[in-house]
């Protein structure tokens, strides 16, 4: 009876107290963002622990006792909104509130846990989940999460993109470097590497990043060059109270480290700012001053240093100053050894069969620094960008130089010592303005400028003196080629011009003065110039009767042969691929070039309509004028070839809302895809094991795509989707074996079409989220995402040959099969991630991650004449992360990458020979974070 009256007593106490509550509800929106919902803003009464956070609808519902209080909104970097309500028991007060950072920020009066908005997963799935068009973003909180150190990576972990191993290429489903898009801000970036369209993603570091969004469907707004995605990086833009943090970093590779010595080339300094050119009068004597042989570097262990900072200033009462800077420095060792075989025939021989040993030493030097000022609606912003890169490599084959002609039966050493740096330099200007409710500008511009160099590479072939006698005496008394033996100079830059130019116009509103149309519509322009030359000294061996060429004691020691004293008593002459001291009638200095501009004008329109609550469509149209000019002076030939093509590229994009969780999205586009300067070029790059040469007649291919994808939000950091895509290319450019002595690759418009199809599933879900209080808790969550690609194209060699030859440039293709996979096209992606993280009091944390990455099997390079594709085999990799922070300055972290190690292969299909085989090794690193 007692237990009854208690209960009954308890629940008349519980319906008189909550009848003297009430109810406060609204939504909060960010005056950032044109007025749009702000998740996980911060609503509570002042001086009592009643509160909240917005939901991903930027709406809150929180309960009040009667009377008079003071309701505070809050959001990190942004100001904090005080207002006095009054509450009367059993009513409820509507009360939305917009939020901004033109007011002020008060960082001190709240603590807050959430970080900048365009950082977190959370606001990117709403992002998302509110956009139109399909897209994908992953942000600098997953990034930390994942323990991902630059773009390259990071885009990897984003449903159907694979990386290929040792570079910053990507593959976004199945499409290679030449089908993609890679801006900063919405602006391009020029190319890196002669041989690319794209930037190496991997020399931008996850520092500068505030997260990157991956369009893999088309906008007229972006260039029409695209097909398998646009990559965009968004640059920090701090807002919120100023620091500083510090953060180091050491580490090393499981296979750099076992071995006993490692080393690198003489020349070259460990910052990576080294340069050099040829001296003067290379021809007459030896004046080389740097070494052909190489030298032991320091213990393989690497280390890395930042320091960044932001401030944010409060200029009047309308007007807001953004600043933030990072300057960073990173470098690593790499070793590998394996088996590099080239031009393998239709027995399976390899013509070149080498074991190899490479060391490589690799830099990255990135500054960064940007301002956004803000005045009422109007918004400035700089972006500046230096990036230093550089990789020195000392790669040494022991084996057969020509299984057919040149030390047949082995014995043969080859050395190539390569330095390779990379300066890049972007400025840019971006400006946002709104005009009332209705009416928007946005523009932007850049100038790029990027200077790849390759001085002084230097290669060397000693063979045995009888080449029946493989493991007898070195010497070069039967040396073939005069480009056995050289030193190469190379330096390429392109500078751009780039801008952007749009406007938007909403109009059409319905009774709740919801704008239901809009209209956007803009120019974009591109003016870039290429510059390439190269020049390379051959070491012309004289093999006459008269001259008797010296036994080669140590063949790391080939500085006791090529000396001054060697030269004068005619060993060996010096000359260029024009000749050599004495040649009339030619500069025999003046070295190969190839170059042009390539300009694109295009203008575009888009029309935008909301039918209903639930059906939004978007129909736009762009037009690009493209010229390509291009001018060559090679070994191979001279002349001149030009591009000259006008597109309409139309795109049409739905969406429809399910109900409030889902999503589909319909898109279809025509796009196009245009050759670049070194795949057009007849120049002729030579690596140990393959030369590749260009094809002037090259043009480009039409791509017609699809997509529609299904997106479920169950909760504000999960999401479950689906989406198919297919993709129908005319006229596709691979990379082929073209009938030559020398078995050189070059691109081709291999065939009539080429079709896609695929299936992408991604999910995102919260295994258990656990909050004891407002200061400590713990949570486990998984990813997964998975892409499933079929790809087929038809091969025809006579339309290469009959397209070469009417051009004036004839190549002769003869294709093993009549139709094949596309290159570079994996069936299946799968990316999978597990992260638990724990909070404890005083600010300190613990996370980890484990994250798998795996591709199967796609095709390098295209089989000819009976002999079968080159296939780059299936690889999984493992990579585990943790992070603690001690307190809220001190940071420690602990990753360990590519924990399986597997063996990294590629194959000759039907001939079944192992081409190239390595393991790339663990990457262990421990760093540590302060910030001030």
């Amino acid at each position: 009876m007692k237990k009854i009256l208690l209960i009954a007593l308890l629940s008349i106490c519980q319906f008189a107290f909550s009848q003297n509550k009430g109810i406060v509800t609204g939504t909060v929106t960010d005056k950032e963002m044109s007025g749009e919902p702000l998740p996980f803003a911060n609503v509570f009464i002042k001086g009592t622990s009643i509160g909240g956070t917005t939901d991903m609808d930027g709406k809150y519902t929180i309960s009040v006792p009667a009377g008079n209080h003071t309701i505070v909104f809050s959001f990190v970097g942004y100001e904090t909104i005080e207002k006095t309500i009054t509450i009367i028991a059993g009513q409820t007060l509507t009360l939305n509130q917009e939020v901004g950072a033109s007011q002020g920020v008060a960082l001190d009066e709240v603590q807050i846990n959430a970080s900048v908005n365009k950082e977190k997963e959370s606001a990117l799935l709403l992002e998302q989940k509110k956009a139109v068009s399909i897209k994908t973003s992953i942000g600098a909180q997953e990034l930390s999460r994942k323990g991902v150190s630059d773009v390259a990576t990071a885009v990897t972990k984003t449903t159907g993109i694979s990386k290929q191993e040792g570079t910053g290429s990507v593959f976004v489903r199945g499409l290679g470097d030449r089908y993609n898009v890679t801006t900063l801000n919405g602006l391009p970036l020029p190319s890196n590497d002669p041989s690319k369209k794209n930037i190496d993603l991997g020399i931008f570091s996850t520092d500068i990043v505030e997260f990157i969004g991956i369009d893999k469907t088309y906008d007229v707004q972006n260039y029409g060059d695209f097909s398998g995605a646009n990559i965009d990086i968004s640059s920090k833009n701090y807002k919120g109270k100023g620091f500083i943090e510090i953060g180091l970093g050491l580490g090393g590779n499981t296979e750099a480290i076992s071995v006993d010595n490692f080393y690198l080339n003489d020349g070259p300094n460990t910052s990576g700012f080294y340069n050099t050119n040829y001296p003067a009068f290379p021809l007459n004597n030896y004046n080389f001053v740097t070494s052909w042989d190489r030298e032991e570097s320091n213990p393989p262990f690497y280390n890395s240093m930042s320091l960044k900072g932001g401030d944010s200033f409060q200029l009047g009462k309308d007007t807001r100053l953004n600043i933030f800077a990072v300057g960073s420095f990173d470098n690593n060792f790499k070793y590998k050894e394996g088996v590099s075989r080239g031009s393998v025939n239709v027995s399976g021989v390899a013509r070149r069969d080498y074991n190899f040993n490479s060391y490589a030493y690799n830099t990255n030097t990135t500054t960064m620094g940007n301002l956004q000022l803000k005045h009422k609606q109007h918004t400035f912003k700089y972006n500046g960008l230096f990036i230093n890169t550089s990789s020195q490599k000392q790669d040494e084959y022991n084996g057969t130089v020509d299984a057919f002609d040149y030390a047949p039966n082995g014995g043969a050493f080859v050395q190539r010592a390569t330095f390779d740096r990379t300066k890049l330099f972007i400025h840019q200007l971006l400006g946002d303005h709104k005009f009332g409710k209705q009416f928007e500008v946005n523009w932007g511009g850049s100038y790029n400028f990027v200077d790849n160099d390759t001085p002084n590479r230097r290669q060397v072939i000693v063979t045995p003196d009888d080449w029946n006698q493989p493991d007898g005496p070195k010497s070069f008394q039967l040396t073939n080629n005069d480009s056995d033996n050289h030193r190469f100079y190379q330096e390429l830059e392109e500078e751009e011009l780039a801008t952007n130019i749009s406007t938007t116009f909403k109009f059409n509103p319905n009774e709740d003065e919801e704008y239901m149309s809009k209209i956007k519509m803009g120019y974009s322009g591109r003016f870039k110039t290429v510059d390439f030359k190269s020049t390379q000294f051959n070491f012309r061996i004289n093999r006459s009767g008269s001259t008797v060429q010296p036994i080669i004691d140590d063949v790391y020691d080939l500085d006791s042969y090529f000396n001054q004293e060697n030269f004068n008593a005619g060993l060996f002459s010096i000359r260029t691929f024009r000749g050599g001291l004495g040649t009339t009638g030619v500069n025999v200095l003046f070295p190969q070039t190839f170059g042009g501009k390539q300009d694109i004008n295009a203008a575009f329109i888009s029309f935008e309509h909301k039918f209903s609550s639930k059906f939004t469509a978007i129909l736009g149209v762009r037009g690009e004028k493209i010229t390509q000019t291009l001018s060559f002076n090679t070994s191979l030939s001279s002349g001149n070839s030009d591009l000259d093509e006008f597109e309409i590229l139309p795109m049409l994009t739905m969406k429809y809302i399910l109900n409030e969780d889902q999503n589909l999205k319909l898109a279809v586009s025509k796009t196009y895809t245009l050759p670049q300067y070194k795949e057009r070029a007849q120049f002729q790059f030579e690596e140990v094991t393959q030369s590749f040469i260009g094809n002037p007649a090259l043009y480009l291919s039409t791509d017609y795509n699809f997509d529609l994808k299904w997106d479920y939000f169950p909760t504000r950091n999960e999401i479950i989707s689906l989406g198919v895509f297919g993709k129908y290319i005319q006229d596709p450019i691979n990379d082929v074996t073209i009938n030559s002595a020398s078995n050189d690759v070059s691109w081709v418009n291999s065939g009539e079409k080429a079709t896609a199809f695929g299936v992408e599933f991604e999910m995102r879900k919260n295994i258990f989220e656990k909050e004891k209080d407002d200061s400590f808790g713990s949570n486990l969550d998984a990813g997964l995402n998975i892409s499933y690609m079929y790809s087929n194209q038809d091969l025809d060699g006579n339309k290469v040959i009959q397209e070469t030859d009417a051009a004036g440039f004839p190549l002769s293709v003869d294709f093993t099969e009549n139709e094949s996979r596309l290159s570079g096209a994996s069936d299946l992606l799968l990316n999978a991630d597990v992260s638990y993280m724990k909070n404890f009091r005083n600010d300190k944390n613990i996370q980890g991650t484990l994250a798998f990455n795996y591709f199967s099997d796609r095709i390098f390079a295209l089989g000819t004449e009976g002999k079968g594709n080159l296939i780059d085999s299936s690889v999984g990799t493992l990579d585990f992360i943790l992070k603690t922070k001690l307190n809220k300055n001190l940071g420690l972290g602990l990753s360990a990458k590519n924990l399986l190690n597997p063996t990294i292969e590629r194959k000759q299909e039907l001939q079944n020979v192992i081409v190239s085989s390595y393991k790339a090794g663990v990457d262990l690193k421990l760093s540590l974070s302060y910030n001030f």
